[in-house]
């Protein structure tokens, strides 16, 4: 079974997308901002990672340039789930190394598909 681990500060995002992908047959943890996120993918590697851009501490930018700057971690596919819609955005978090970036709202199978694709 594949782990993702969620990393987003809104209690109510991590609990929808925790929800939706165990639904879907994965594992999940989950994280409140970049800093937390370091600490478990240090402890645990998880398969793919799912951010938000905006949080406190350490931001979805900073926490995927970490990940595809670590030798141990750069294979780990990570997919922003963020409201940050502008054409700017997209470009800047492709830019960090994110390997697919998915705008809230959106449909919950459409994220499920993206990490499913990542994973393959």
């Amino acid at each position: 079974m594949h782990t993702v681990l969620i990393v987003d500060d809104s209690l109510t995002v991590r609990q929808m997308v925790s929800e939706q992908l165990r639904k879907s047959g994965f594992n999940v943890v989950e994280a409140i901002d970049g800093e937390e996120a370091i600490t478990k993918i240090q402890a645990n590697l998880p398969d793919l990672v799912v951010t938000d851009i905006v949080m406190p501490r350490k931001n979805g930018y900073e926490l995927c340039r970490w990940l595809k700057n670590e030798p141990n971690t750069k294979h780990i596919p990570v997919v922003m789930c963020t409201s940050k819609s502008e054409e700017f955005d997209v470009y800047w978090g492709m830019k960090q190394g994110a390997d697919a970036y998915v705008t809230k709202p959106y449909h919950p199978p459409d994220l499920i598909d993206v990490v499913k694709k990542l994973l393959k």
